[in-house]
């Protein structure tokens, strides 16, 4: 009798142990895609390209044009980051995948924007020059003195990258992650071992309404 309750009680433990692991697995992707979310967010609202304007161009020297200007879906896709981050925290089985999938294309969406910017920071700024200037086209040639980017889309493509990454990860591993409020299902066999012999209170209840005596 001691060595099956050991047994049962072993396999309480590990199947415990087990579950704290996913669980620390699914919350450790959950803050990794929240995190890169927020930081792609947060980048967007920085400058990214600073334009030196020739004298007498514009009313001002230097023009600064934040990631958000440049390209103004990367808010919207950060912030969809953040809502699938939230969502991860209570979706099922089927939905994680879902869930990954989108992480994956909100990670690679976020990239793509910002490595546009640094490839070719002066041709995604044109427009904020001619908002500027009033001339726009091949003559905006003459008025630009300099174009450099800053660090913020670098930022940004790294959290694109990381955030394609654990949508993989949850796309692999959201299958293996015990569903929400579920975290005693592992130990309830175990327990049902320990007290099978006990009067199963609910079926005497369930008698005593059919007008049956348990006893």
């Amino acid at each position: 009798m001691s060595d099956s309750a050991s047994e049962a009680s072993d396999t309480s433990e590990a199947a415990t142990t087990g579950g704290r692991r996913r669980s620390g697995g699914k919350a450790v992707l959950v803050l990794v895609i929240a995190a890169a979310g927020a930081a792609a967010l947060a980048s967007a609202t920085q400058a990214w390209v600073w334009i030196g304007l020739a004298d007498g161009a514009a009313a001002f020297s230097e023009l600064e044009v934040t990631g958000q200007k440049l390209n103004p879906s990367l808010s919207p896709v950060a912030i969809a980051a953040l809502a699938s981050a939230l969502v991860l925290t209570i979706a099922g089985t089927v939905f994680r995948r879902v869930l990954g999938v989108l992480a994956v294309l909100l990670g690679a969406g976020i990239g793509v924007l910002a490595a546009s910017a640094l490839a070719d920071p002066r041709g995604q700024s044109r427009w904020a020059v001619a908002e500027a200037t009033g001339i726009s086209g091949d003559a905006q040639d003459e008025l630009v003195r300099s174009v450099s980017t800053t660090p913020w889309p670098v930022l940004a493509v790294a959290c694109g990258a990381i955030l394609a990454v654990a949508g993989l990860l949850v796309l692999l591993l959201g299958g293996r992650w015990r569903a929400s409020g579920r975290k005693y299902e592992a130990a309830a066999p175990a327990a049902g071992g320990a007290s099978a012999d006990e009067p199963d209170r609910i079926a005497e209840w369930d008698a005593l309404s059919d007008g049956d005596d348990p006893t």
